[in-house]
């Protein structure tokens, strides 16, 4: 895939453009026409559940990640609920994950009946800790799930080799990594079964909710699709309890139309990662999250560590440059969630989310843009200095 020819209005950016935290208005300048072209043809045809669109989505990605089979589903927390559900989880039943992640992640476990059991994160990569998952498995442990935060896998060989010797099985939540690879294989298709977000803010985004089940086993594909349409085996027959879980084909044929320009938007993120990297590794009083050398990151958010985030995020507001927390308290200190863990635990993880801030990030962003965000953060650290 290459980037189609765009319009140079379109794709034109001065000094004074306000700066976007996501700038999916470039992307849909970009890619007007097509989008309108595949909207249309679902418009004409009528079919809006489980329309053609949904199926040709299903085997595009599909190829594109290897996976054997793609299951479109009506949102990346579906996704989850979905996989939770074609595990037949009984109640009590331990998944093992991360604290310090979007509630989505235990909502779903907790909702499928289960119990989320959760371990620290690597301090660097904000990723769940490999080392740490053993000591966690218990008689009733029936999974692992592994959060890609940030738009980099975690350890998968590691979690996988783990996961086989205890039996059990893995899901990749990758709602924030569609696109990225860990040592060749792309996100979606590490564990048992991977689940990604359509979100608009994601790397391949749609304009509403959508995700997507990946598997190479068979029968979980076959009880995924019947759980989306309410456990029905054919019309009216219904064999599982499942959920409406269907992606709109409205939604499917918004992402075949941004499918056409996403290798050249993971160039993008990849470029401009390195660009920010060079350019605030001396920054003081902020650190660079850590890439280990056998994966990549599509940069869902481009997030760092900072001393003083309050200040920081202060100043930058001030001088016109969006921000973002992802994410401000871990899921273990949130009342919902508390019960599921003892405290004080994974203090890695609170660590965390008092330090990290997300600066703008989209295939779109230019380099004058990103110049600017540069010196403001540079400006905001050289006077908390002083």
């Amino acid at each position: 895939m290459s980037e189609p020819t765009n319009d140079a209005a379109a794709r034109h950016h001065t000094m004074d453009d306000k700066i976007e935290f996501i700038d999916l208005k470039s992307q849909y300048a970009a890619l007007r026409a097509s989008i309108g072209r595949r909207m249309q043809r679902v418009l004409d045809h009528g079919q809006y559940i489980m329309g053609p669109e949904v199926q040709e989505l299903e085997v595009t990605l599909a190829a594109y990640t290897g996976a054997r089979h793609c299951i479109t589903v009506g949102s990346g927390t579906e996704a989850l609920l979905i996989s939770l559900l074609a595990l037949q989880l009984q109640p009590g039943d331990e998944v093992i994950t991360t604290p310090f992640t979007f509630a989505a992640t235990a909502e779903m476990i907790v909702l499928s009946g289960a119990v989320p059991v959760f371990v620290d994160i690597e301090p660097d990569t904000c990723q769940i800790d490999a080392t740490l998952i053993e000591a966690a498995i218990t008689a009733r442990t029936r999974a692992i799930m592994p959060v890609s935060l940030y738009g980099q896998v975690s350890d998968m060989h590691a979690i996988s080799a783990l996961a086989k010797r205890h039996g059990l099985a893995v899901i990749e939540d990758a709602a924030q990594s569609f696109g990225a690879t860990y040592r060749g294989t792309r996100s979606g298709n590490l564990g048992t079964l991977g689940c990604t977000s359509f979100f608009p803010s994601k790397p391949l985004g749609c304009y509403g909710d959508g995700g997507a089940i990946f598997t190479n086993d068979d029968a979980l594909a076959q009880a995924c699709r019947e759980l989306r349409v309410h456990g029905q085996s054919a019309r009216y027959m219904h064999t599982r309890v499942g959920v409406g879980g269907r992606m709109d084909t409205l939604q499917c044929a918004v992402v075949l139309a941004k499918f056409t320009r996403f290798d050249w938007e993971l160039a993008q993120r990849h470029r401009l990662g390195q660009r920010y990297a060079a350019a605030l590794r001396d920054i003081p009083g902020v650190r660079l999250l850590a890439v280990r050398d056998d994966r990549d990151c599509v940069w869902a958010q481009y997030t760092v560590f900072v001393d003083d985030r309050d200040r920081l995020q202060a100043a930058l507001q001030a001088q016109g440059i969006p921000t973002a927390v992802h994410y401000p308290m871990p899921l273990h200190h949130q009342t919902a969630y508390a019960r599921y863990a003892p405290a004080p635990s994974s203090p890695h993880s609170l660590r965390a989310s008092r330090q990290v801030l997300s600066l703008p990030m989209s295939a779109d962003l230019t380099d004058d843009q990103q110049d600017r965000i540069v010196a403001a953060v540079r400006r905001a650290a050289a006077a908390s200095a002083r």
